[in-house]
């Protein structure tokens, strides 16, 4: 297998120490692509990534997720007459604004193999016509977070070096277009942030940042002494601040899943999911970017219809079944 990374994520924290502490091999590829505006990014992974497999003639692309690496990636593959597998498939969350529902829907209809993560996945495919090498296999996220939840328990000091206790701080993040690029989004959040009356933990994407210095924001954190800012945490110690969290809020669609597996209540920033079985299930409430939303979800109780335990996106080995499946093919093949 070759592995290719497109620099999309630039920051060393979302990166680099990724590979680092979860103890991957590095990427056989780093196209350094960065960041820019979505048609720049989008064709500069597109010629890259054609290179690279013009050179190492793949019999098959495995592209993950809904990012502009995964369009570039699919792109590149298709026009070269390589199958595209996409994993994590199917998602939908019916708002044709969002770059990311733009990226997967284009990605589904190329792709070779679909593998969804959950049944609603497998539905939404159907009813636009997509029947064929579809397969619901369980979320990959779920497999990694097994793993790596242990390795976070075991190696991860982060709660002490904030200075904080289980069950004693919200955790919020914030960076999705939609809230950073619109001052009254960013700022009704901020606001419902300042006024919790508990400790919030804000780790501090990189792009939010520039925007709260852009819309002359950055005094609504600097005048709060309950909002906690801090730099771009380790997928590890994000996932102990996760677990210890009292409730989580966000605007992230994989931290959806990674609260309602770890059993804390998340509060997203959005109108729409792409998992709405958290929200069936109770786990998750969608408040958008409004004041007083965000706060009632804050300081109201959640009421759960099931565990967090159930298996609503699979059991774990949703990355088992997704070789099994490929190496099938491949025996085809020869």
């Amino acid at each position: 297998a070759v592995l290719v990374h497109t620099g999309q994520h630039y920051d060393y924290e979302m990166s680099k120490l990724f590979f680092d502490v979860l103890e991957l091999e590095s990427p056989d590829y780093n196209l350094g692509v960065g960041s820019g505006p979505h048609g720049w990014q989008t064709g500069e992974m597109l010629k890259r990534t054609e290179e690279v497999l013009v050179k190492e003639e793949p019999d098959i692309v495995i592209v993950y997720g809904d990012t502009n690496s995964t369009l570039a990636g699919t792109l590149a593959a298709v026009k070269l007459h390589i199958p595209v597998a996409h994993v994590e498939a199917g998602l939908r969350s019916f708002n044709n604004i969002m770059p990311e529902e733009i990226n997967r829907m284009i990605t589904d209809r190329l792709s070779t193999y679909l593998f969804c993560p959950s049944p609603t996945a497998v539905e939404n495919l159907a009813r636009e016509g997509i029947t064929e090498g579809v397969h619901n296999v369980g979320d990959v996220m779920y497999d990694a977070l097994l793993h790596s939840i242990r390795v976070a328990e075991a190696k991860s000091n982060i709660l002490d070096r904030l200075g904080l206790k289980p069950r004693s701080y919200l955790l919020a993040t914030v960076h999705r277009a939609e809230n950073t690029d619109e001052p009254d989004n960013l700022g009704s959040i901020l606001k419902a942030l300042g006024q919790t009356g508990r400790t919030v933990i804000l780790p501090l994407h990189p792009r939010t940042r520039r925007r709260l210095e852009e819309f002359g924001l950055i005094d609504l954190l600097k005048g709060s002494s309950d909002v906690m800012v801090i730099d771009p945490v380790s997928y590890l110690d994000m996932l102990l601040l996760e677990k210890n969290a009292d409730k989580i809020l966000t605007d992230s669609g994989g931290m959806q899943k990674e609260a309602y597996w770890l059993g804390v209540p998340c509060i997203t920033l959005r109108t729409e999911t792409e998992w709405p079985e958290t929200v069936e299930a109770g786990w998750n409430v969608l408040v958008g970017a409004e004041e007083d939303r965000i706060l009632e979800a804050v300081k109201g109780p959640f009421t759960t219809k099931y565990s967090q335990k159930s298996d609503l996106y699979g059991d774990g080995d949703a990355s088992g079944r997704i070789i099994d499946i490929i190496s099938h093919r491949g025996k085809d093949m020869r």
